[in-house]
């Protein structure tokens, strides 16, 4: 081992790089993988569970018994601290992926970490990746191991916990949420994944601009950074190069939009043409920016705010089905996160742009805003305003107030806004969609409410 590593020294030398050498006698595990960190010390991100006498902290240090469900996007963690929690002692480690096990590989490790337990005095640590995915007969079937501390189980998830994990489970284990990790968090990852002689040793300098573009392509996912960097890495090396810039990036992840900055005139300029497109309702447009975005590493949450603006802006009434679509698309995003979110932003950026369009309600909102701000705010009429305190009557609160549920079809004559406003008409409901049902309505709303006579015919 020793041999290999000053060996590795040699090749990764940074004043005479050999880049075909490094190819050739470089771990074949992939570059996330070799920088691993192997101790809390080197653990990036996470501060809120590592800091000094924090749950994770004491779990990992004091090796305390306690199982275990980590909660966070991709690429925060979840499997190194699995890992430094099954280093503690004299601790077996056994991994299941939720995808391909089942009940039988689970019963396998419970009656070898009862082997293990009763003939080696050892614990088993039971690492379940993408746990959300166990059944619920599955996740049933680890609660006496549990239960009993037959196994130390670490549990992890890209889902909250609260909604796919059975109770018991739950009850059993202690919640850690990690996450994302910062921008300065995967710079420190890059430039210690270059330096370091498990990484790329110094067989490449990575450039100030193709850093940040790592940066931006990981979206807080350390293993996507790292995988990126490796593979432009490689592609100056089999090139008998040695500097990473854009090009180099953008040619190893195949997407030229790395190039799309969050802070600046790209930003502003693709969040713009991406409303524009479902604005002018051309679904494929706007596929394409959000597909921009989401490649670049724009956070997704910026994107569902944006989309419930515009449901409400640029849609409205007419089509009542879209601002709540909006929603529960922002609510994927912030409950299940990328990559899965992107399907429900998608569903929801082709509902927009192929549904009706109207800008009624902003308009009336605006046109209300302006009236209050050129002092147009009367006293509230008085049969309108509060009558459920002693001595209201006296003062003429709420008398003659018509209750419209006392008559057919709900609807009085009613003087509802100030003096001066009796009259103003804010809303107007375009013939688009939902709203011409409005359009044709409203008119008629309007003059029962103002005792005004219906038009002939």
């Amino acid at each position: 081992m020793s041999t290999s590593q000053e060996s590795g020294h040699g090749l990764f030398d940074l004043q005479e790089p050999d880049p075909p050498a490094v190819a050739a006698s470089a771990s074949t595990a992939p570059l996330a993988v070799r920088m691993r960190p192997q101790s809390l010390d080197e653990v990036v991100g996470q501060a809120h569970l590592l800091r000094p006498g924090a749950p994770l902290r004491r779990l990992v240090d004091g090796g305390a018994a306690a199982s275990v469900l980590l909660y966070g996007p991709p690429g925060t963690g979840k499997t190194t601290l699995a890992r430094l929690l099954a280093g503690v002692g004299n601790r077996h480690f056994v991994a299941l992926s939720a995808l391909s096990s089942g009940v039988r590989e689970l019963r396998t490790v419970i009656d070898d970490a009862r082997h293990r337990r009763d003939r080696l005095d050892q614990q088993t640590v039971l690492f379940i990746d993408e746990v959300h995915r166990f059944s619920k007969t599955q996740q049933d079937a680890l609660l006496g191991a549990v239960e009993d501390r037959l196994v130390l189980l670490v549990a992890a998830t890209t889902e909250n916990p609260s909604f796919s994990v059975v109770a018991p489970l739950l009850s059993r284990s202690l919640v850690l949420s990690l996450q994302p990790l910062s921008d300065d968090d995967v710079r420190t990852l890059l430039r210690r994944s270059v330096a370091d002689p498990r990484g790329l040793g110094g067989a490449v300098l990575l450039t100030a601009e193709a850093e940040d573009a790592l940066v931006r392509l990981s979206n807080g996912d350390a293993r996507r950074a790292l995988t990126a960097l490796e593979a432009a890495a490689d592609g100056v090396a089999a090139a008998g190069e040695s500097v990473v810039d854009v090009p180099a990036v953008e040619r190893a992840v195949t997407e030229a939009t790395v190039r799309y900055d969050r802070a600046g005139d790209q930003h502003y300029d693709v969040i713009s043409a991406f409303i524009k497109s479902i604005r002018g309702s051309d679904p494929d447009a706007a596929l394409h920016y959000l597909a921009r975005m989401l490649v670049a590493g724009e956070d997704p949450r910026f994107v569902a705010r944006r989309l419930m603006v515009h449901a409400s802006e640029d849609v409205g009434l007419a089509d009542p089905t879209a601002l709540p679509a909006a929603v529960a698309a922002a609510q994927i995003v912030a409950l299940v996160g990328l990559p899965e979110a992107r399907i429900a932003l998608a569903q929801v950026t082709v509902h927009l742009a192929t549904a009706p369009k109207s800008n009624a309600v902003v308009t009336a909102i605006d046109a209300a805003l302006a009236d209050v701000r050129a002092g147009a705010a009367g006293p509230v009429p008085p049969h309108l305003r509060d009558g459920h305190y002693a001595g209201a009557q006296k003062l003429g609160n709420a008398v003659g107030y018509r209750y419209p549920h006392d008559v057919e079809g709900a609807v009085v004559a009613q003087q509802y806004p100030p003096d001066g406003l009796v009259g103003r008409d804010y809303y107007r409901p375009t013939t688009h969609g939902a709203e011409r049902v409005l359009a044709e309505r409203l008119p008629k709303l309007r003059r029962v409410v103002r005792g005004e006579r219906p038009d002939r015919g």
